[in-house]
């Protein structure tokens, strides 16, 4: 897929600009000129200046190219089928690993994605639970980030 950059200046221009009008609710600091909202203020005024180049150059490529143009990945089913189960997988992920949990959720959606690919049933369920058990641990155990226990949450180590 072949987007404009226009599209992606205005996007981050939009970007830019919700950020900076949320770094007004940052605490002002007594006594200081400047407080905590200096640096984002100052990042989201780059992020402007680049819209504002990629826009320039977005519209300097209209004339040759269109605004989105679909690559020859779109023209295969399997290709659609494939995006469409992989944006299925993070939605399902979104609504359910907090009552399912990481781990059951994670061990599904690998085991499906990797099954989806042609790997074989028995493949695909060895690579989920080694893949699933190191992002575990590596989360929850090196990183300290707590992941959703969910149905498993009595037997949780």
């Amino acid at each position: 897929m072949r987007i404009n950059d226009a599209i992606f200046g205005a996007v981050l221009i939009i970007f830019a600009i919700a950020e900076i009008a949320y770094t007004q609710t940052f605490p002002h600091l007594h006594g200081q000129d400047y407080g905590p909202d200096l640096f984002p203020v100052i990042i989201g005024g780059g992020l402007i200046v680049c819209g504002t180049i990629l826009i320039l150059k977005g519209a300097l490529q209209l004339k040759t190219e269109p605004l989105m143009a679909l690559g020859d990945w779109a023209q295969d089913r399997n290709n659609i089928i494939n995006l469409g189960l992989l944006v299925s997988s993070i939605v399902f992920y979104i609504l359910f690993s907090n009552w399912l949990g990481f781990i059951p959720t994670s061990l599904l959606i690998l085991t499906v994605l990797l099954v989806r690919l042609g790997t074989s049933l028995l493949t695909s369920i060895v690579i989920s639970i080694a893949t699933t058990f190191i992002i575990h641990t590596l989360f929850a155990k090196v990183l300290l980030v707590p992941l959703p226990w969910g149905i498993l949450l009595p037997v949780a180590w």
